[in-house]
């Protein structure tokens, strides 16, 4: 069987997709079943040099866009950049994933699609129109939805040319996101029999925005879904906003490809509900997985130990706890909620005479130079201080200071640290950090990991430290929780703490949820933020062997939920079922 991956993540891994793809292809059980693999995407920088197009141990093949173009590969590619008016690279890629330290090759196939031929883009544009109800015309300045209908019919092509279709093996196009869903379109368009095409919803991105808008979030949302959907009522229906949302249109055609992936339970739901047909076709689950490294307790205790040090360098304080969150500071990620336990934890850690630190890794910026941040820890402080503006606060990390900053001035036993920086090194987050610390010790040395996101189709990163021990605080609605449902199979895990937000909404009608406001949600949110400190400080492992059953739990749950189960028990079988 041939896998072609559409995606933004074909050349490199820049987010959650690759991570995906990375643990999917280094699994042992894809390796043994899927005889090809192509990452299939829009070329999206043009200013790399040849040698890192396709990262450290690439190589390429052919690529007109550098000049590249033996005569074998020419022969195959040249009508098809001429009539589209494009650039084809196509080469290898090594795909690796971090945490096992597996890497295998991946074929990669990149298009050029800065400039197109804009009467077969028109006539294309026209198709999807007449046969799916895609208003192309709508959304042409929206370069991210413009790139990936560019990239349909001479992706496509290009793939026929490398054999992938009408060959002696079935091809299953796997489309990542709406990215891929035009290229799955034309493969439909294109009606051969040996081709299987499959949506492959990492979220649903319809309703992403309309749950990051409304002030109700999820508490209102997924009730409204619920209530809505008895009624036969769509996303469409209850929130129109969703019309004027480019990706919308290519997720809702996700109705006319073969198959659909969904990696968490409330996915399925989301996609049931932004399409009458979508509701009737078969849609199967299939997690993403979580790392899964065995650590000794030693090994453990080290990395916190470094954790604590930072903490007293920073604060003067050596605190009893490290809790953290590791994520892009947006709003689906909900992070008040942290400082909402963290305020209700306060007074319980003052009464244990204990303390804690929450360190927040992320950043909307960018990485900052290491002599930025020099010159910041020197002149102010940071990352106790903040100030805004760039190399520090900018691109909305404003607001996430000030709370940060507020939370400070009226706590004692808790203190918060807001690192706006994406890396965990000395030399990228400063002086005061010891030496020899790495991104590894801020998932082994933390033990609480929060993740109490208010929108999440799955959420890898809240489970990253789960196999390490940490106790991972994760709301309800996040696809990682369902996973840790089943593969608790009924045996609640000490390290998984589950929030829901939603019962604040139970009872309410749709008029009135859909009203809701930012102090009703609040009032919800300070109930269940309290409830779930009241459990967290009993759950903290307060000596050794207390710890050491926590790692031992951690790791048995997390290779439950591990890369190899994921394809073995979830994947591979809906892959067989969309091939058929």
């Amino acid at each position: 069987m041939n896998v072609v991956h559409v995606t933004h993540e074909a050349a490199e891994k820049i987010g959650g997709i690759g991570a995906v793809i990375a643990g999917l292809v280094n699994a042992a059980p894809y390796r043994e079943t899927v005889s090809r693999t192509v990452l299939l995407g829009p070329l999206l920088n043009t200013n790399h040099p040849p040698e890192l197009r396709l990262g450290e141990g690439g190589e390429i093949f052919y690529s007109s866009v550098d000049g590249l173009q033996p005569p074998e590969w020419h022969a195959k590619f040249s009508a098809i950049e001429q009539t589209y008016d494009v650039g084809i690279i196509y080469g290898t890629r090594m795909v690796h994933e971090p945490c096992t330290g597996e890497t295998v090759k991946a074929e990669v196939l990149l298009v050029d699609v800065f400039s197109i031929n804009q009467k077969r883009l028109s006539l294309f544009k026209g198709e999807l129109w007449k046969k799916f109800a895609i208003p192309s015309d709508k959304f042409e300045s929206a370069w991210e939805f413009e790139q990936y209908v560019r990239l349909a019919e001479p992706g496509y092509e290009a793939l026929k040319a490398i054999g992938c279709e009408g060959g002696s093996e079935m091809m299953v196009l796997l489309a990542h996101e709406y990215m891929g869903v035009p290229t799955a379109l034309q493969a439909v368009l294109d009606g051969k029999g040996d081709v299987r095409t499959v949506f492959y919803a990492h979220e649903v991105a319809s309703v992403r925005p309309v749950v990051e808008d409304m002030p109700g979030h999820d508490t209102m949302f997924y009730n409204v879904l619920a209530q809505a959907s008895e009624k036969g009522q769509t996303v469409e229906d209850v929130f129109p906003s969703v019309f004027a949302n480019y990706k919308h249109p290519l997720v809702k055609a996700a109705r006319y490809l073969d198959h659909i992936f969904a990696v968490g339970d409330y996915v399925v739901d989301e996609l049931r509900f932004v399409d009458k047909h979508i509701a009737r076709k078969e849609i199967d689950l299939v997690y993403n997985g979580i790392p899964t490294v065995k650590l000794t307790l030693e090994e453990k205790l080290a990395s916190r130990d470094r954790m604590l040090q930072y903490a007293e360098n920073l604060l003067g304080v050596r605190p009893t706890w490290v809790m953290g969150h590791v994520c892009r500071p947006v709003v689906s990620k909900a992070i008040w909620r942290d400082l909402a336990v963290l305020h209700a934890l306060e007074p319980m850690l003052k009464q244990r005479d204990e303390t804690a630190v929450f360190f927040m890794l992320g950043t909307l910026a960018g990485q900052r130079r290491a002599r930025d941040v020099a010159e910041m820890e020197r002149v102010y402080g940071w990352p106790v201080a903040h100030e805004n503006g760039y190399p520090d606060l900018c691109g909305g990390e404003e607001t996430l200071g000030e709370m940060f900053d507020c939370f400070n001035r009226d706590h004692e036993a808790v203190r918060v640290v807001l690192v706006n920086q994406w890396d965990w090194s000395p030399e990228f987050c400063g002086r005061k950090m010891p030496e020899g610390m790495t991104f590894a010790d801020i998932r082994r040395g933390t033990d609480v990991e929060f993740g109490l996101s208010a929108y999440e189709p799955f959420g890898i990163s809240q489970f990253e430290a789960l196999c390490f021990g940490a106790i991972c605080l994760v709301s309800n609605v996040c696809g990682c929780m369902g996973f840790a449902r089943r593969a608790e199979e009924g045996e609640n895990c000490d390290c998984v703490l589950e929030g829901n937000f939603l019962r604040g909404g139970e009872g309410w009608d749709i008029e009135s949820l859909l009203g809701m406001q930012t102090d009703a949600r609040d009032a919800v949110e300070a109930d269940e933020c309290g409830r779930l400190a009241t459990i967290l400080v009993d759950s903290l492992p307060r000596d050794a062997e207390a710890m050491q059953r926590q790692m031992q739990a951690g790791y048995e749950l997390a290779c439950k939920m591990s890369w190899e189960c994921v394809v073995s028990d979830y994947f591979l079988p809906a892959l067989g079922r969309a091939s058929t």
